[in-house]
């Protein structure tokens, strides 16, 4: 056994560690340790670092073949109850330890660029670092009741990084809008982690799976309850990994810093639900109709996400919206049973989807040394054009970050994207059209997001279109506090609750207005993991192709070994892969190519097409209406039951109390006139009483 397994508890001790000690510093020391920001970042920087470095050790020590490693104590015990806790190594444990640590390692470094100016610079880092710590414990945890420990503490951090900037309401809003959506995905979670104890008598998920399929198959349960567990736990993943219906809290959470959207909202928390599915795939396996339910979810998830990104002027919420699509992909892939592709399109994504939200931080930093710190300026595309000329190392990753997530070969995302849709086809031709058609969309809408931000005329010192902007912001600002209903105006119209501007609003730097032409290049600290980011997300994809599948013969499903997974590696039909591929990589140059027409050579008016397809077009604007909805049901509905409830407290509940008072004042009253001390006018009493005992009983 190698020494680094006995170690490997360090990976999230070690952000946790630089987490507690900044955070003691504010408690303690808050002036000293604010002083000292560029100190505090190198100490939490250099924390997750060490991590990094195990995490890649571990990852060669188990493609060198090592065996998994698992290490536990008794945590808890009551009678023939033992729960025990500890860590694990395995294939996926140490693919997804360098996934976090290496995304979290670039995000820090760039988070010193971009939040330089920021007050709360050091508290932010302390955040990042608490995060990667409770994100990594989640990783290792080698039973279910670990994983929702850490599954709630990344909930926390969540919350905390959204509504970081907590004095914008718009953010406070998202950060409550996050968490109580996630609680309701984590309850059905932790309902079904109680139903397969209960079935199972087990927290292990290779124990959980195999006896769940010995007690279907002898009736001991019912077909009906293993479906019902297996999918009271996928909502857990369907909140975090934000599928459909409980998707609308990732856009919103935008609003919390961009290094957050790159981390947590792109690689790594979001992430988690596509990982609890593949820890627990030894269960779902055995229920057929909760792999359907997964991968029909992920496949609506994929095509809504992708359908709402065409319409998004926001760069941020796009973004978002494509991050929901793709992970759709992924959720699709692990309910067709695809593991390996399901994973490899994690990992291609997390580094060019981080890239790309970074690239728009840098393009958000650049902008509001023009237009100011407004997010209803500094982050509207319609604002933007030209970019390359003044960022051009932004511009240029972000045009990788395009080419990768559009399934452009080499690029990575075309190696794993691919062998999603070539699963698909094989088990549903009807998901691998969903799926086909949402990449079409999804190059689409990233090639619309390039155009309109990077090629063209810098329309930033365009007051026309500034003051529309405003004059739209200010009106949704209105129309959220009367609710009543405003007209947009014309394509591309902002939705109520997409921008809160107020003057107060500013992003990561001071807060004073604009005060250039011309919007500049970041600084190093935040091109720098913009270009390290590239490297991986041109060439990680290699690592799958299926001329040599290396990825798939280092993570395959619990069910199969490895001398299958060569076999049927070795059954690879080139003709097939090539008309798969043709397919998907047609699409996508179809849809680069009319997106150049719309937005870059203007050869088609958007506003024209627009107007032809008016309803599909509010249908997307609008977000399929899926926030109006929940707002009308659930909190507009849920504030007339608090009423109720309220009136039934006030009248019922507090009337009855106060009349509880009222009697035992008025009895007072009266008693004490009763009670003077007396002792012949209480024998007085006494043989009034005895009288009318005598009376009635003698009638009687």
């Amino acid at each position: 056994m190698e020494v680094i397994y006995q170690y490997a508890w360090l990976i999230p001790v070690f952000p946790l560690f630089g987490a507690m000690l900044v955070g003691l510093g504010l408690i303690s020391f808050n002036q000293v340790t604010n002083r000292l920001r560029q100190l505090n970042a190198v100490v939490i920087i250099s924390m997750m670092a060490a991590a990094m470095a195990l995490s890649f050790a571990l990852l060669w020590s188990q493609i060198q073949g090592h065996a998994p490693y698992l290490r536990t104590f008794e945590w808890a015990a009551a009678g023939n109850f033992h729960l025990s806790m500890g860590y694990t190594i395995d294939h996926l444990t140490a693919l997804m330890l360098v996934i976090v640590t290496t995304v979290a390692c670039l995000v820090m470094v760039y988070t010193d660029g971009y939040m330089a100016h920021d007050p709360g610079y050091v508290r932010f880092y302390a955040y990042l670092s608490l995060f990667g710590s409770s994100m990594l414990g989640l990783v290792v945890s080698p039973n279910l009741v670990q994983i929702y420990i850490f599954w709630e503490l990344v909930g926390m951090c969540s919350y905390l990084l959204v509504g970081f900037w907590y004095d914008r309401k718009s953010a406070a809003d998202a950060a409550q809008k996050a968490f109580v959506t996630n609680r309701v995905g984590d309850f059905g979670l932790l309902l079904g982690i109680l139903g397969l104890f209960w079935a199972t008598g087990s927290f292990d998920f290779n124990i959980m799976g195999d006896r769940l399929a010995q007690l279907v198959e002898s009736g001991s349960i019912s077909n009906f309850l293993a479906v019902l567990f297996a999918i009271l736990v996928f909502l857990g993943p369907v909140a975090k990994s934000a599928q459909f219906p409980l998707h609308v809290w990732l856009p919103d959470a935008m609003e919390g810093p961009t290094p957050i959207s790159a981390l947590i909202h792109a690689a790594t928390m979001v992430a988690a639900g596509v990982f609890l599915i593949a820890r627990m795939y030894p269960v779902f396996e055995g229920v057929p109709v909760a792999m359907n339910v997964i991968a029909f979810t992920g496949a609506f998830t994929a095509f809504l996400g992708a359908s709402i990104a065409i319409t998004q002027n926001d760069i941020k919420k796009g973004l978002a919206y494509s991050t929901i699509s793709q992970l759709g992909y992924m959720v699709m892939a692990m309910g067709i049973g695809s593991y390996s592709a399901g994973l490899f399109h994690l990992m291609t994504h997390a580094y060019f989807k981080a890239m790309l939200f970074l690239g728009s931080g840098s393009v958000i930093h650049g902008m509001e040394g023009v237009v100011g710190h407004d997010p209803a300026l500094a982050q509207d595309m319609r604002l933007m054009g030209g970019l390359r000329k003044y960022m051009p190392v932004t511009a240029t990753t972000f045009l990788i970050g395009c080419l990768a997530i559009s399934g452009i070969p080499p690029f990575a995302g075309f190696w794993s994207k691919d062998e999603i849709l070539g699963n698909a086809f094989e088990a549903n031709p009807f998901l691998w059209f969903i799926g086909w058609l949402t990449a079409g969309i999804t190059a689409f809408y990233m090639f619309r997001m390039y155009f309109m931000t990077f090629e063209g005329k810098f329309r930033g010192t365009d007051e026309k279109i500034k003051e529309k902007l405003k004059k739209a912001a200010a009106t949704i600002v209105l129309e959220l506090e009367s609710e009543e209903p405003v007209p947009n105006f014309g394509p591309g119209a902002m939705k109520k609750g997409e921008l809160a501007a107020t003057s107060q609003q500013h992003d990561s730097h001071d807060s004073h207005g604009h005060h250039s032409d011309s919007p500049h290049e970041s600084p190093w600290t935040m091109t720098l993991p913009l270009a390290l980011l590239a490297v991986p997300s041109i060439l990680i994809g290699l690592v799958g192709t299926p001329y040599a599948n290396y990825f798939e013969e280092f993570i395959f499903p619990p069910s199969e070994t490895l001398s299958e997974v060569i076999e049927k590696s070795a059954e690879f039909n080139p003709t097939e892969f090539y008309i798969m591929a043709g397919a998907s990589v047609g699409i996508s140059l179809i849809a680069i190519t009319l997106a150049s027409l719309m937005y870059l050579r203007r050869k088609i008016d958007p506003a024209a097409i627009a107007a032809k397809i008016q309803p599909l077009y509010e249908l997307s604007l609008n977000k399929w209406y899926f926030d109006d909805i929940y707002h009308r049901v659930f909190v507009l509905g849920l504030r007339r039951v608090a009423r109720q409830v309220m009136e039934v407290d006030f009248r019922v509940v507090d009337g009855a109390v106060n009349l509880t008072g009222f009697f035992t004042l008025v009895s007072g009253e009266g008693l004490k006139y009763l009670e003077n001390g007396r002792a012949q006018f209480y024998a007085l009493i006494v043989f009034g009483a005895v009288l009318g005992l005598v009376i009635v009983f003698g009638v009687t």
